[in-house]
């Protein structure tokens, strides 16, 4: 099933998958992509591109909320196929060219596979790729002077937790989170405001004090890493969360 593409802004769109979600901004000279699914989501990456009306020659960069499997996967064939920039925090550059590896092992999931929904996460997941291992050499530090040439020109919130380097942005007003706050997963029962389980995030504390971060910011939009799109004070939906 293709991913489902919501307008958010004139220049913002949310592409939702039931397994994770990537944002395409756009300007009159192309397509910013933050985040990029899994290696298996390709075909859907592209597919979303188009239905904007571009093309992958118009992608003018790939920014990473971080550097996990299921938000960067794609993007590892764009950036070695395509040579399409790839930026993150400072802090999770190393990460994304797998000079290290902050991502929950197979063998923490295996221990939760006899629950049916672990297994049948475990299993979708494998089919789109969750097992791959390569990075991104390329990957570079997002600094302002990039930002400012990018389309949306997004502005960093740094909220370390779920990785070391972990960082959301701020675009034409809107939040896009990753898996700093997300509104359901195929492993949670519900989609209200929340962190992913504590066997997914690299320093638990962190990700409450990211909260924090989160509450300070005006945006009135959330477009989550995982689960649907959330309208209402982003204050609102970090202070859900750490409740």
């Amino acid at each position: 099933m293709a991913a489902t593409l919501t307008a958010v802004t004139d220049r913002v769109h949310l592409a939702h998958t039931d397994l994770v979600n990537w944002t395409l901004v756009t300007d009159g000279g192309g397509v910013l992509l933050i985040d990029a699914g899994y290696p298996g989501h390709r075909d859907d990456v592209v597919d979303s591109v188009r239905r904007l009306g571009f093309e992958i020659a118009d992608i003018r960069a790939i920014l990473l909320t971080h550097a996990h499997v299921d938000h960067f996967g794609s993007a590892i064939w764009f950036a070695a196929t395509h040579g399409v920039p790839v930026y993150a925090h400072l802090d999770e550059v190393g990460h994304a060219r797998r000079e290290y590896l902050e991502q929950v092992s197979p063998l923490d999931v295996a221990k939760h596979v006899w629950q049916p929904r672990w297994l049948k996460w475990s299993l979708t997941i494998s089919r789109k790729g969750g097992l791959e291992k390569a990075g991104i050499p390329t990957a570079q530090a997002l600094t302002e002077e990039v930002a400012a040439t990018l389309p949306g020109t997004p502005r960093a919130v740094p909220t370390p937790g779920h990785t070391g380097g972990h960082c959301s942005y701020v675009v034409d007003g809107v939040l896009v989170s990753g898996d700093a706050l997300v509104t359901g997963h195929p492993l949670l029962t519900d989609t209200r405001p929340q962190l992913l389980p504590s066997l997914f995030n690299h320093d638990q504390a962190r990700c409450v004090q990211s909260l924090a971060a989160l509450e300070t910011l005006e945006s009135d939009v959330l477009l989550p890493g995982h689960g649907p799109l959330w309208r209402g004070p982003v204050r609102d939906a970090a202070r859900a969360a750490l409740r």
